[in-house]
């Protein structure tokens, strides 16, 4: 009790408080922000899965992650390197390298793991975003630019009537109606 009251009463310096506010805000439990796509250990089961399909490169697993997510997660090389480094020393993954490349294959060892992974893959696979991916909104993100140029060069460099003002107002909320209504 006696240590416990020391402690209580004590006061917390004055640069310690800002990083308590900071953790407290941005912590673990905090609202807001992005989410994680793959939760801990999925990315090793991804990779099998993935392997399973086909023997890839690891530049070629990070592309079929990428695709698979619609292009919301990409891992990085530091992440996919090091994770076919320890299928490899589990005995999971085999390894035949070409030249500069390394080719990976699952093992009968990774199948087992994969096998029993079985309902946590296709849950995750479920949990994946199925959303479209860069490419399909890439007409649309282009349309948005061509707006943008029209709108500068009619009324950028100038000083504009407010008669276009209103009319390319007019337009403009016009077509959010019709967006709004698909």
């Amino acid at each position: 009790m006696r240590y416990r009251r020391f402690f209580d009463t004590m006061e917390v310096p004055r640069h310690r408080r800002r990083f308590m506010r900071l953790e407290r805000r941005h912590g673990r439990h905090s609202s807001g922000g992005r989410h994680r796509v793959l939760e801990h250990g999925d990315l090793r089961v991804l990779v099998l899965y993935l392997i399973a399909e086909a023997p890839r490169h690891g530049y070629e697993l990070i592309k079929a992650i990428e695709d698979l997510t619609g292009g919301a997660y990409a891992p990085s090389p530091g992440v996919i390197y090091p994770t076919l480094t320890m299928l490899e020393e589990l005995g999971q993954a085999v390894a035949e390298t070409s030249g500069t490349k390394r080719l990976f294959t699952i093992t009968a060892v990774g199948k087992e793991a994969l096998d029993a992974s079985g309902p946590a893959l296709q849950a995750m696979l479920a949990r994946l975003p199925a959303g479209a991916g860069r490419d399909a909104v890439m007409p649309i993100r282009r349309a948005m630019e061509n707006l943008k140029t029209a709108l500068r060069m009619k009324l950028g460099g100038q000083a504009a009537t407010p008669e276009t003002v209103r009319k390319a107002t007019d337009m403009i909320d016009d077509l959010v109606r019709k967006i709004e209504a698909l």
